[in-house]
């Protein structure tokens, strides 16, 4: 006998379509939102921060896929390990380079190291923590392969740091590499360290000048007159 309460089951289709829709929506308006930080002068730049962050926390939340699959475990650490190694030799070979060529300025001591870099650490992981467990996984259910969505984390990641282009080069780079890293062992903490010491080693091996201390954004086109300004104060 039939019942006459039927159950209606949407299509597996209609479900996966709607989880790329969200994603897809999720990715623009996330990227959107850091572009306007980016971009957005001070004091205003706090308030778009906050929003983007509020924003990129909850998104992540309502797809939250285990601590694990974000690396935030301890698998295959000790056999990624390497990657902090790796980077610690290029950043020795880069200081010694640029001893040499007499555009170092390294801290004097650790406690100007800290004060000068602290807040760029916390900076370096969060942004790996954007690339790994926000921007990558979204690209990887819209794409069909990893490849173009490393691809396309590694563009979008280099075009956030427009119009510098030292960091757009360095951060299509890295952003190729890391995907490809995280993608292997999934593990954020050696590619969030490796990126603190490569942003770091630039820092100090390029002369601040040139690179517009590591600014991007709006921030960097209005350098010249920031630092014009405080060097005359």
């Amino acid at each position: 006998m039939a019942s006459g309460n039927t159950a209606t089951f949407e299509p597996e289709s209609a479900v996966a379509t709607d989880h790329k829709h969200r994603d897809l929506v999720q990715l623009c308006v996330g990227y959107v939102l850091i572009l306007i930080v980016i971009w957005t002068p001070r004091p205003w730049q706090q308030r778009t921060y906050f929003v983007a962050a509020i924003f990129v926390i909850a998104a992540t939340w309502l797809n939250f896929p285990g601590w694990s699959a974000m690396g935030l475990g301890f698998a295959n650490l000790a056999r990624s390990i390497w990657i902090v190694g790796a980077a610690l030799l290029a950043s020795a070979l880069s200081v010694l380079v640029a001893r040499l060529v007499h555009t170092l300025h390294a801290p004097n001591g650790p406690l100007q190291f800290i004060e000068r870099y602290a807040g760029y650490i916390v900076f370096a992981v969060v942004q790996q923590a954007l690339l790994q467990d926000f921007f990558l996984p979204r690209l990887l259910r819209l794409m069909r392969s990893p490849r173009p969505a490393v691809l396309a984390a590694a563009i979008i990641f280099s075009l956030a740091h427009l119009p510098n282009p030292i960091l757009v080069v360095a951060t299509f780079a890295w952003g190729l590499a890391a995907c490809l890293l995280f993608l292997r062992y999934r593990n954020l903490y050696p590619l969030a360290v490796a990126h603190a010491i490569l942003g770091i080693t630039i820092a100090m091996a390029i002369p601040g000048p040139v690179i517009r201390n590591m600014r991007v954004g709006l921030g960097y086109l209005t350098y010249s007159s920031h630092h014009i300004h405080h060097r005359n104060h």
